[in-house]
């Protein structure tokens, strides 16, 4: 049971803890100190779900159906694009920089929508977290026990995004700062989507 506990801890860990997407989202809204802490639980309780369904038939299902990894492919390459545009015109609006302006913080309900966007229609969640996590859990001699290793390895490192990156944020709560935040992550979600697209036109 540890065994299979371990595996799932660490091989989850050494995924999840590669920047991606949903990291970034997670970095900037705990920068802003906005929502940041349900943003990260939201984050958990996905791939807890995901990596479950994965190791429990889901990852099988996927490796035997192109077209359903075509559809997550260019619909998750679409979303991250315009996800980084938004991003861009952020750093290009200086008074879109600042989290407290005159629009004020968004909504609790439009933060974790927007965090539930990020999470499932990215692509990777389903290629690395459903498909690679999901089938090498399913030939653990106690599957459950290395599903809940990776989730436990996701709410380790989320917690840790989350409560480090709204510690540091009075130290960052600079224009600049954001600017170079917002353009990092456009950044960011530009690269995601072109691996993705270049993957799809290689198959």
């Amino acid at each position: 049971m540890w065994q299979s506990y371990s595996n799932g801890l660490l091989i989850a860990a050494g995924l999840i803890i590669a920047l991606g997407a949903q990291n970034a989202f997670v970095l900037a809204q705990s920068l802003r100190r906005e929502h940041h802490l349900p943003v990260a639980m939201l984050c958990v309780v996905c791939d807890a779900l995901l990596v479950t369904a994965g190791v429990f038939g889901l990852a099988a299902v996927l490796a035997q159906n192109p077209i359903l990894l075509g559809v997550a492919r260019w619909g998750g390459a679409a979303f991250l694009l315009w996800y980084g545009a938004q991003a861009l015109l952020r750093a290009a609006r200086p008074q879109a920089l600042n989290h407290a302006g005159e629009t004020g913080p968004r909504s609790r309900r439009a933060v974790l929508l927007a965090a539930l966007a990020v999470t499932l229609l990215n692509p990777h969640v389903y290629l690395d977290t459903v498909l690679l996590i999901g089938s090498l859990g399913a030939q653990q001699t106690v599957p459950g026990a290395y599903a809940l290793g990776a989730a436990s390895a996701s709410l380790m490192w989320f917690l840790f995004l989350a409560l480090g990156a709204a510690w540091l944020a009075p130290w960052l709560a600079r224009p600049s700062t954001w600017r170079f935040i917002d353009l990092g992550v456009a950044l960011m979600m530009f690269s995601i989507a072109w691996q993705l697209l270049r993957d799809t036109s290689m198959a």
